[in-house]
């Protein structure tokens, strides 16, 4: 019965290198972004001319937006990799280490993502502001609520993985 056991852990555990298909895939979504990106910015710099101030404060908006975006998904393959799959063990022992490699957490990457959503969400608002004769009130309203339901997640997630951490140093000390 215990061989049984260890050839089930065994196959369980090694199931996670599976996500590494999905991290794969994010790596081809996020080039295929970068050609999206690229068109995007040959579009705005041949009309850079022709594009009056809030065409292009829209405009940069749009590519602001992108890379926030682009971050995120680079965010969510490092972090996921480092938590469900391995290591990253030539980037640790590199001089020129990444900073936050085995630093997020799955609650740390909760909020990053939450607060990389709130600000996508926060700038897309924006340009709907800028371009508020082209949109219903009721649509600006959704929008305006949506946004909002964004943000009281990301603030009851940072609360709730603060108050996680502290009952969890209370935990520890308790066992002292």
């Amino acid at each position: 019965m215990k061989s049984l056991e260890l050839i089930i852990e065994r196959i369980i555990l090694s199931s996670r290198w599976i996500l590494v298909v999905f991290y794969i895939g994010l790596v081809a979504a996020l080039a295929v972004y970068a050609v999206s990106f690229a068109y995007k910015f040959l579009k705005i710099a041949s009309g850079v001319f022709e594009l009056d101030e809030a065409e292009m404060i829209l405009a940069m908006l749009g590519l602001i937006d992108a890379a926030l975006v682009a971050s995120l998904i680079v965010m969510v393959m490092i972090s996921g990799y480092e938590n469900f799959v391995s290591r990253f063990d030539e980037a640790s022992e590199a001089d020129n280490e990444v900073s936050f490699l085995g630093k997020l957490d799955s609650g740390s990457l909760k909020i990053k993502v939450a607060s990389s959503i709130v600000a996508i969400s926060s700038i897309h608002l924006l340009q709907v502001f800028l371009n508020a004769d082209k949109y219903a009130d009721g649509k600006i309203m959704w929008l305006t609520l949506m946004h909002l339901a964004f943000v009281a997640s990301a603030v009851m997630l940072g609360f709730l993985e603060k108050l996680m951490s502290v009952t969890s140093k209370n935990d520890l000390k308790d066992k002292d």
